[in-house]
């Protein structure tokens, strides 16, 4: 096991390996941040953290749910939120600096990978955040009734979504948590011919008034794997804003919604728990 032996600005930092529930985990320091690093799990890069800033996100598909997060609410309103799923804990983080008073509830069945991350990557003991270590599923099923303002569904397993978070029966439990105005946000992956994304937009629309997806142009022509980010709430969304923001990223990024989102799903059913399945594996040539 590899151990970083100091992570101070100015000084050499060491990756760190460790074998957790989910597989071999890797902290690996970022050479052009000093207190920065990426967290991999069996290859797979899951986060990026940079403990000076953590306002600052790297990946892609974080930036994307950044933008979600930042006009949820007016600048600086705390929110009440909820992570299905935590990593290195970069989303709670965002929020936790950029609305200072938020209360966040971290779910994630990973107990050794949460140790490894509050050990090497410690939160800020006033960042308001609870993390709990369980399935993503039983533990939103204890929020209570309207409590989220955000909910971010952020879950791979051997880098595929667990099929039993892919159904409508875990959208109405997310519903229930959420408050009448709260933003449900899922990172989901697929690849040509798109049948999972499909699916899940086609099960969001059965659950929620208004949709949203931001991904490469790319990945929704079916060009490539990659991440998209889906939106969806029982009120109207920013998409003018979140349009803007999307494609002056680094990456530009793509917002669907309205028709042109339901005309997407090429027909595609909801997708229910006795039919559900993991989303696809990536192709190994995503993560070389």
């Amino acid at each position: 096991m590899g151990r970083s032996r100091n992570n101070r600005r100015g000084s050499a930092a060491e990756a760190v390996v460790e074998a957790v529930d989910g597989g071999l985990a890797e902290l690996i320091p970022d050479p052009d941040r000093s207190r920065a690093w990426t967290l991999l799990v069996d290859g797979a890069p899951q986060s990026h953290v940079d403990l000076d800033d953590p306002a600052h996100l790297t990946f892609e598909y974080q930036r994307r749910i950044g933008h979600v997060i930042d006009l949820a609410a007016p600048p600086g309103k705390p929110l009440r939120a909820v992570h299905l799923g935590g990593g290195a804990l970069t989303l709670a983080r965002y929020v936790a600096a950029t609305r200072p008073r938020a209360t966040q509830q971290v779910v994630e069945r990973d107990a050794a990978l949460v140790q490894l991350v509050r050990r090497e990557l410690p939160l800020d003991p006033n960042s308001r955040i609870r993390v709990r270590s369980a399935d993503a599923r039983e533990g939103l099923a204890k929020v209570p009734d309207g409590w989220a303002d955000l909910i971010v569904a952020d879950v791979f397993s051997g880098a595929r979504t667990p099929a039993h978070l892919t159904s409508t029966e875990f959208l109405d439990e997310a519903r229930r948590a959420l408050s009448p105005s709260g933003l449900y946000v899922a990172n989901l992956a697929d690849g040509p011919p798109l049948t999972h994304l499909r699916g899940q937009i086609a099960t969001a629309a059965a659950r929620f008034a208004e949709l949203a997806v931001i991904a490469d142009a790319a990945v929704l022509r079916g060009k490539r794997f990659g991440n998209a980010i889906l939106v969806a709430a029982d009120i109207p969304l920013p998409i003018t804003e979140l349009t803007r923001r999307a494609a002056s990223d680094p990456h530009p990024g793509r917002v669907e919604h309205g028709r042109a989102l339901l005309d997407f799903t090429g027909g595609a059913a909801p997708v229910t728990d006795s039919a559900a399945v993991a989303s696809p594996a990536p192709p190994p040539s995503v993560f070389r």
